[in-house]
């Protein structure tokens, strides 16, 4: 059985289907990408899988216990954490203080105890603190631990919200554009901290333009088009499907010079899915043995 499991997902917005009648499994322990043209539902989805949406109809399972239409609290006391398209940042805390709000349902909520700084609730403070720095190292930001969050680059505010995403200690981690924004030295930044979580067993859900980092980080990939499953299967399997070429390409199969170029750079807009088949003896079978090799290329 999967971690996640979504049965008959659908989702509209007066007259306008965001999802209809999706249906897919994340394995425990696998990185799965969600791919698609702007508007296919991508970020909805994710919305739904969060509980920041109602469904209309449809099941959300987590180890088997269907979430689908309850608070997005109940999604994250069930282990699912997020990041999001748009930084949701604390900017007016340090880098550390954002990281340890993650903790919020790790530790002690006691009102009595906060207000008379007692013993335990001092300890908890220390194990969120000590927690949230080794986060910090992990995500590759050290040196920022006691920077406030409106002095820090972009590149590292998209790992910082993935650091405290990681402090909820999440079953499945949910990424919304990761690598959106960020120039091809910080992609690869984001790239190789997807494969290190990867490597030590973390389950990831990841909405992504950058067809490099899909093909690199992949287990399976799930191609949506307006509001369904157009196409599912392994990185080789969806660059070489005709449907996705297609709906990425369009029928004649042409790409505007900006457009490739912004796939060549990893910004984001229309995917290069040829461009991500010529890639794919290189990228598309690397992310196995990466993870038997401890995370590394």
């Amino acid at each position: 059985m999967g971690l996640l499991r979504v049965e008959g997902l659908s989702k509209r917005f007066g007259g306008l289907r965001a999802i209809e009648n999706l249906s897919f499994e994340v394995s425990p322990g696998s990185v799965q990408a969600i791919i698609g043209p702007n508007g296919a539902g991508k970020t909805t989805l994710l919305n739904l899988l969060s509980g920041l949406y109602v469904p209309d109809t449809g099941r959300v399972a987590v180890d088997g216990h269907d979430l689908a239409g309850r608070p997005a609290h109940r999604f994250a006391a069930a282990g699912l954490a997020r990041t999001f398209q748009n930084l949701q940042v604390f900017f007016n805390m340090t880098a550390l203080e954002n990281v340890m709000t993650g903790r919020h349902l790790r530790e002690s909520q006691a009102l009595l105890p906060a207000l008379l700084r007692l013993e335990p609730m001092v300890w908890a403070e220390h194990r969120s603190r000590a927690r949230a720095l080794e986060l910090m190292q992990q995500v590759g930001l050290g040196a920022w631990t006691g920077a406030r969050a409106d002095a820090m680059p972009y590149g590292a505010l998209k790992r910082l919200e993935i650091a405290r995403a990681l402090a909820l200690e999440p079953k499945l981690l949910l990424l919304d554009e990761p690598a959106a924004g960020l120039n091809p030295t910080e992609a690869r930044e984001i790239d190789a901290l997807i494969r290190t979580l990867a490597a030590g067993g973390m389950t990831v859900l990841l909405v992504e333009h950058n067809m490099a980092l899909v093909m690199e980080v992949s287990d399976r990939v799930l191609v949506l088009d307006h509001g369904t499953k157009l196409a599912e299967g392994t990185p080789a399997e969806v660059a070489r499907d005709e449907r996705v070429i297609e709906a990425y390409l369009g029928v004649e199969g042409l790409v505007t010079e900006s457009a490739t170029e912004g796939a060549a750079q990893g910004t984001g807009g229309t995917l290069d899915m040829r461009g991500a088949l010529d890639m794919h003896g290189t990228l598309g079978n690397t992310a196995p043995a990466a993870r038997q090799a401890g995370g590394h290329a």
